[in-house]
């Protein structure tokens, strides 16, 4: 059991890690450009991957890591 739940988590990893820049630009244009229908299942995966974008800037562009060899220091801009 335990094997199969660290199998689903490392998927939902892959998965939001290749789809979260799609999935943040793509459903506003479905949504207001194509017509579609707002679904709430696809509004909570929308603001999830949104809150993935914006964990991913702020570690990439606030937080920059500072390594040197007596170790990993975050030096805040």
């Amino acid at each position: 059991m335990k094997r199969t739940l660290l199998d689903l988590y490392g998927a939902w990893i892959l998965f939001f890690h290749y789809a979260k820049w799609p999935i943040v630009i793509g459903l506003p244009i479905l949504y207001f450009d194509m017509g579609y229908r707002h679904n709430i299942v696809m509004d909570i995966v929308w603001g999830y991957c949104l809150w993935l974008v914006l964990e991913s800037l702020w570690r990439r562009y606030v937080l920059r890591q500072k390594c040197t060899s007596k170790g990993c220091d975050t030096e805040k801009k």
